[in-house]
């Protein structure tokens, strides 16, 4: 059994206090989700319990984790990758190196990895992020653990993974804390959700545990902020009006006072008296009041408002690519890819890990960014790729050296709930839903009119990631955009096209 008591950390960059007095306990084949937004400390939980008690040194732990006699097998986001092959890099598990074949094709075929894959003589960097994260996921099932710890395991994962690990979720006898973003695995797979907020400017932290799946925690929370919201209304059109008859009461009574007060002493003694009982009754109300609802409080998400003065002819031409072949060194991954777009059109790519979908975007952004009639913004699923490590939000987008625009920065990752300490630490330690917002906010300030996304959503929490959706919806330009975001393509008003060794087929 893992059990969390009175677990308190701190944020020693910027002494924010992530979460306090957490505590929750997981055992038999528990499916405890955690969910919240970005920076809120869902990572940071994991890492604790899945190394307690050491502490990473950029925050302290006050509390008490433990989990006797537990086998942790913990699963984090994927960090730099080795320069090393895949071989190379499945054999630094002892558990790979001592499984025999049926026990690693048992474990791929859980994780729908192809098993010759670990076999392979080429650079891990060279499998897709879906490959990757199934890898990994492999590699943790072959160590036999009795309690797993997955932070956000349908990273890059394909559809047809992402069902394989709903499958895995609901049916496996472990108890299983995890991290995830995926609404539909959400919905799938947990019995318990653990939801971690920053409220008030996020300097107020507070914690949810619900015994309940998500989708009644989300339709709970919803009603209970409803009537909390109308009880606090009631109260406050209630106060409005005692205060006001009360107001009219103390006019009247002062009036009085300053009529009588020399023609009938008796009559204004009288009068003083009723106004040190008004004066009592203000006093007596206004203790009340502190006792009233409060309006519920919710972390925000992201801010979409951004995207006047954005604008693609429809008739405009943005893309006709024609390749005879799509490769990734000598890999070929699909012949006669074909794709036309014109004017605000939004294209889904979609396809299985590995099939080149990443590679395709890239190939395309080779070909739109020179473009002098368009401009267009590129996130690569990456995001170090083109953000500078070591450069602050602030520094990575202050590009003309203004006050107008620093002002302008300032206020969209306000608006994006980055704290003035995030604006200030390096982009190599935000997360990586910060750095999709950093991404997001800077195509804002660029007023690009072609979106070029590699898996925009994926890291974007269940609050930010519909508005992510609805932005793409509604964005007047032109977005193409690989996903395997099963909401999105659900809702997708424009084309989803799946990527095959055949080409580009309309879904």
């Amino acid at each position: 059994m893992l059990q969390v008591q009175h677990l308190t950390v701190t944020h020693q960059r910027d002494l924010r206090v992530l979460f306090s007095d957490l505590s929750f306990s997981v055992s038999g084949t528990d499916r405890l989700a955690v969910i919240g937004e970005e920076g809120d400390g869902k990572s940071t939980l994991l890492q604790l319990i899945a190394r307690w008690p050491d502490v990473p040194p950029w925050c302290t732990a006050e509390g008490q984790i433990s989990a006797a006699g537990e086998r942790i097998g913990y699963l984090p986001q994927e960090s730099d990758l080795p320069e090393i092959s895949v071989y190379d890099f499945c054999a630094q598990s002892p558990a790979f190196t001592q499984a025999g074949w049926e026990e690693l094709a048992a474990a791929c075929a859980v994780t729908r990895l192809d098993p010759e894959i670990p076999y392979l003589a080429t650079p891990v960097a060279s499998l897709s992020g879906g490959e990757r994260v199934k890898l990994r996921l492999t590699l943790l099932l072959l160590t036999g653990p009795t309690l797993l710890l997955l932070d956000e395991p349908t990273n890059d994962l394909d559809t047809e993974a992402l069902e394989a690990l709903e499958a895995f979720l609901t049916t496996c006898a472990l108890p299983i804390v995890y991290v995830s973003h995926d609404e539909t695995l959400l919905r799938a797979t947990a019995k318990r959700i653990l939801h971690l907020e920053s409220l008030r400017g996020r300097v107020t932290p507070r914690w949810t545990l619900a015994n309940i799946p998500y989708e009644a925690y989300v339709t709970q929370r919803a009603d209970s902020f409803r009537r909390q919201e109308q009880q606090a209304q009631m109260e406050r059109r209630e106060k409005a009006a005692r205060d006001a008859r009360l107001q009219r009461i103390e006019e009247k009574v002062a009036h009085a006072q300053e009529t009588v007060r020399r023609r009938d002493p008796h009559g204004a003694r009288l009068l003083k008296k009723k106004m040190k009982a008004v004066k009592s009754l203000e006093h007596r109300f206004a203790r009340a009041d502190e006792e009233m609802t409060e309006r519920p409080w919710a972390e925000q998400a992201i801010d979409a408002s951004w995207m006047e003065g954005i604008t693609l002819p429809e008739g405009k031409v943005v893309l006709d690519l024609a390749l005879p072949e799509l490769r990734a060194g000598e890999r070929l991954l699909a012949r006669d890819v074909r794709l036309h777009i014109r004017g605000p059109e939004k294209v889904l790519i979609v396809g299985a890990n590995g099939s080149g979908k990443t590679t395709l975007l890239r190939r395309i952004a080779e070909e739109l960014l020179p473009r002098a009639d368009l401009s267009v913004g590129y996130m690569p699923q990456n995001y170090l790729d083109t953000l500078p490590p070591e450069a602050t939000p602030v520094e990575a987008l202050h590009t003309d050296g203004s006050k107008e625009q620093l002002t302008a920065i300032r206020t969209g990752l306000g608006a994006f709930r980055f704290t003035r300490d995030e604006m200030s630490h390096p982009i190599r330690l935000l997360s990586g839903g910060q750095k999709a917002k950093l991404f997001l906010l800077r195509m804002i300030l660029e007023k690009r009119n072609v979106l070029l996304l590699d898996e925009p959503s994926r890291n974007l929490s269940p609050l930010s990631a519909p508005i992510m959706r609805g932005m793409i919806a509604d964005f007047p330009g032109c977005v193409i955009c690989v996903t395997h975001d099963r909401e999105l393509i659900a809702r997708c008003p424009g084309r989803v096209m799946r990527l095959s060794p055949e080409g580009l087929r309309l879904e």
